[in-house]
């Protein structure tokens, strides 16, 4: 075989493997309208954004209740801040792995596995928040003979609200990325569980599509929801110069 025939063969190798393996934007984009249309793109979507939602909510609740506690009852953080470290650094992966066989490939496995991920962090930032209240307002609010809900309201929300937003946007970041990979482990449904089928055909052109449908999912609910509430919760907070 002639060395230009050999070389017309490598430029139309060369071709075929990067169109399949970088796939252009508009293919990308293509790809995610048949997936919408004629696919299971928008229902597996809706899977995982449940499962986030529902996970991100009981990690929200338990956690901040679990660190204004710990904050605000020395005894109790010290008896509790050691297993508090051993949750921060619990592998994801075990625990998801245990679950599943505790409980199976079922929808209460998966949630229960992103919650206890996600507590201890939510726990730990709640925490310091509440350690660093300031102790003038404690005594103000005790001087005005303010009810302990005008305090609560007045004082300690107010300082607490920061702390939680933190909280809330450094875990929904953590949430949506281990949601995916504990449905790559095992579910029925889900991005995650999607890309996996297509790793198996090494379908680049789909994986990028939920890629890219995903995240575009969750910086609509960054700008949409996450900052409008932080604006309006934290407006009485002076503007940086």
């Amino acid at each position: 075989m002639s060395f230009p025939l050999l070389l017309a063969v490598w430029q139309a190798l060369a071709m075929v493997l990067a169109h399949r393996l970088f796939p252009t934007p508009l293919a990308v984009g293509s790809e995610i309208v048949d997936l919408a249309q004629n696919a299971n793109l928008l229902p597996d979507l809706g899977k995982t954004l449940f499962r986030a939602g529902a996970a991100f909510l009981c990690a929200m609740a338990l956690g901040t209740a679990l660190g204004i506690c710990l904050g605000r009852l020395p005894a109790l953080d010290r008896l509790l801040s050691s297993w508090l470290l051993v949750g921060l650094n619990l592998p994801a992966i075990v625990v998801a792995i245990v679950l599943y066989i505790w409980l199976g490939l079922t929808e209460i496995a998966l949630i229960s596995a992103v919650v206890i991920n996600k507590l201890p962090l939510v726990a730990a930032t709640i925490r310091e928040g509440v350690r660093g209240f300031s102790a003038d307002y404690d005594e103000l609010g005790r001087a005005m003979r303010w009810s302990f809900t005008r305090r609560l309201r007045l004082i300690f929300v107010p300082q607490l609200v920061p702390f939680i937003l933190a909280a809330a946007r450094t875990g929904l970041s953590l949430i949506w990325k281990i949601v995916l990979v504990f449905e790559v482990l095992g579910s029925d449904g889900g991005v995650g569980y999607r890309v996996s089928l297509m790793f198996q055909f090494f379908d680049i052109t789909g994986i990028l599509a939920y890629t890219t449908a995903f995240i575009l999912v969750v910086l609509c609910f960054e700008y949409a929801v996450l900052r409008p509430v932080e604006r309006r919760v934290l407006r009485w907070r002076p503007a940086p110069i």
